[in-house]
């Protein structure tokens, strides 16, 4: 009589569930000057720690912060806080001589004018606080690098990736690349 075959799955199939039950693959860190190497524990997490989370919500409140500078309202209400702060400074106190003279006046602050005045743009990945120059010729540039242009752009596929196969499209998970053409 012949060996009975085991009963239970066989081991190939046994591994491929474990590695399926394994948290996802190591990936880097989203922040700019961070980008350390994580084990996620969500697929869609984008940080390495609790501290870059928080210095990316810093740095998304700074981004909306120039946004709305920027903005016609925002502009408006930066001239009417330097008209309030002109007129209590010189509502102040009295200063005598000697503070007028040691006093030295910011070269390159309000009512100066920059060295360009083209405006400048910042950088739309999470940490990277550089701003830089909008070409005339690509008006819609939003990174200052590609190095910034591409880690922002594989968390983006990474996360429509991981969306598709969450709604059951497998078709267009498998036909989608990985990397732009």
């Amino acid at each position: 009589m012949g060996a009975t075959p085991p009963v239970g799955p066989l081991p190939r199939y046994s591994h491929r569930r474990e590695v399926q039950d394994a948290s996802p693959r190591t990936r880097r860190c989203l922040l700019k000057n961070c980008e350390q190497p994580f084990r996620p524990a969500h697929p869609k997490a984008r940080y390495c720690s609790p501290r870059c989370r928080e210095d990316a919500r810093q740095w998304s409140q700074w981004l909306a912060n120039q946004n709305y500078r920027a903005s016609q309202r925002g502009k408006e209400r930066r001239r009417h806080q330097s008209r309030r702060n002109r007129q209590r400074r010189f509502q102040g106190p009295a200063e005598d001589a000697n503070q007028r003279a040691t006093r030295t006046p910011l070269l390159g602050g309000e009512g100066y004018q920059q060295e360009d005045s083209r405006k400048k743009s910042p950088c739309h990945r999470p940490g990277c606080y550089e701003c830089f120059l909008i070409p005339r010729r690509s008006p819609l540039k939003k990174f200052c690098s590609t190095l910034c242009r591409r880690a922002l752009r594989a968390v983006l596929q990474r996360e429509a990736r991981w969306q598709r196969r969450q709604h059951g499209d497998a078709e267009a998970v498998l036909s989608c690349p990985t990397r732009p053409p």
